[in-house]
This record gives structure tokens, sequence and C-alpha cells, in this order.
């Protein structure tokens, strides 16, 4: 059953959060305001969407906002900017375990991350103002849509040929220069494209740096994009839930079902073949990206 849900505005956030305090207090005095507050709070299939979302991506490792931000636009109707803003504080939650890990184990390069954030941040801020500022909110569903459409297309491109840019990128022929500015520049493009269609961060964050630093190992690369990842989601994230475009019911939900399903489906990664999941994963990307674009 597909719900519409209207971008909130600003106001409207405030006045639900405190209805929200009210309603918990005024649940501690009675257990069928708690069970009928907690009812509200949880919905069983967004839940389930998003344990499917977390086992795809604890398989493959990318894959979060290229799958969850279309799902919930297509499957549950929710508006572009309402979906992009919630998805985004959703993967700065999902992706901040992941980066404590990787730090954890000494698998992220700090300079590279700073250098990719230097760019980003500055990026997803002026985005953010840019479209409040044309659209007359973030409620421009079209540029959102297009957006998110040529990034899904780009993801699906950058998962099919990863192997064979990997490989490209080493070959010893003449050494390119690639300085500190390079990687900046990644980052700012990642920011805007990020900010709009919350799609970017992972596979084609990890993309830019295989071609950048391609004697870096593969899993410092993995961990430095994460690591970036977490500043850049949870800025663009704060900036729209600033503007109204988050929904918190529907984060909550999110969550519930895609933290699970991410702890599992990381024990099962190397059981299922790698390259038969990038290539799914990849062609169902790119059917609802020429969707989106043709929308």
């Amino acid at each position: 059953m597909s719900r519409r849900i209207a971008v909130p505005s600003r106001i409207h956030c405030k006045q639900s959060f405190m209805s929200t305090c009210i309603f918990i207090l005024a649940a501690g005095r009675s257990g069928n305001a708690a069970a009928t507050y907690s009812a509200c709070m949880f919905d069983p299939a967004q839940s389930i969407s998003g344990f499917v979302v977390g086992v795809i991506v604890g398989l493959t490792g990318v894959g979060g906002g290229a799958l969850m931000t279309p799902l919930l636009m297509l499957v549950f109707g929710i508006h572009p900017a309402t979906a992009v803003g919630t998805d985004l504080l959703h993967a700065a939650v999902t992706k901040a375990g992941g980066t404590y890990v990787h730090a954890r184990h000494g698998r992220v390069d700090w300079r590279i991350m700073g250098l990719l954030a230097a760019g980003s941040i500055p990026a997803a801020i002026l985005t953010l103002f840019g479209l409040h500022h044309f659209t007359g909110g973030l409620g421009g569903s079209r540029v959102i849509t297009l957006v998110l459409g040529c990034a899904l297309v780009l993801t699906a491109c950058a998962l099919a040929l990863r192997p064979h840019l990997r490989r490209l990128s080493r070959t010893p022929a003449i050494p390119v220069p690639r300085p500190p500015v390079l990687t900046a520049a990644a980052g700012l493009v990642l920011g805007f494209v990020v900010t709009v269609s919350s799609v970017g961060a992972g596979a084609l964050g990890v993309t830019a740096l295989f071609l950048l630093y391609p004697q870096l190992k593969t899993s410092r690369i993995v961990g430095s994009d994460l690591a970036h990842a977490v500043p850049l989601t949870l800025v663009a994230g704060i900036g729209h839930w600033m503007f109204g475009s988050v929904d918190f019911h529907l984060l909550l939900s999110l969550l519930t079902g895609s933290l699970p399903g991410i702890y599992i489906g990381s024990h099962f990664a190397g059981r299922i073949p790698e390259t038969l999941l990038r290539w799914i994963l990849a062609a169902l990307l790119l059917l609802v990206g020429v969707k989106l674009i043709a929308f």
C-alpha cells in the first residue's frame, strides 16, 4: 500500500517534536497510550524494506542510498525531498558503525578523508542553499529525480566496471601526477550528487579513489571512503532537516530493519559469489535509474 508523505514545514517539525515529547510524558501514565505511540512510530513494511537493503549492503558493501531512496519514492510514494533527507541521516547512522570498525583496524587514511571532506562539505552546504533558493524549498522533485536517476546510472556503471577500472588505474604506463586538489575536486562532485540524491557516497566515492590512488590497498580505500561518507551524509541530512524534509518516524522504521540486516548480511559476505551480486545490483540500479530519468 503506497503512502504519500508531504514535505513538512520547519514550524510543523518543531510542533511535531513538541507533541511527541508531550505524548511520551503522557504515555508514562498510560500503557495504552504507549502502545498507541509505538504503533505510530513503526511501519512494518518500511522496516522489512530496511532489513532487505541492509542485508544487501552487508553482502556487497554498497547500495544503501542507491536502493533505499528509489524504494521509498517508487514503492512507498514518499516525496523525493523527504526520501533523500531521511535516507541521508539513515546513511550517517549506519555508516558510522562501519567507520568505527575500519578505523580501529587502521584502515582509514585520514588525510584522504580530509581532502574529500574539504570539497564535499562546502559543496553540500552550497547545494542545500542553492536548492532552497532556486526551487522555493527542497521540493523540486523533478530536479531530485533527474539527479537521482543519473547518479544511479553512474553507480551501476561503476559497479559493473570496477574491476576493469582498478586494473586500468594500476597499468604502469606513463605516471600521472595526482595532486591533492583532484581529491578535493572529487569530494566537491560527491558533495553535490549525494546532497541532491543521497546516492554516490559509496560506489562513486570508491571508484574515484581507485583512480586517484591506484597503489592504495582496497581495504584502506573502502575505509577512507566510508569515513568520509559519515560527515557528508550527516551535514547534508541536517541541512535537509533544517528545511523540513526529514521524517523521523520513517527514519526509525528504516533503522529498526537495516541495522540487523547489515549485521546478518556481513556474516554471509564471501559465501555468495561477489561478481554475481555486483552484476545483479548494477542491472537493478541501471533499470531504476533509466526509469527515474524518463519519469
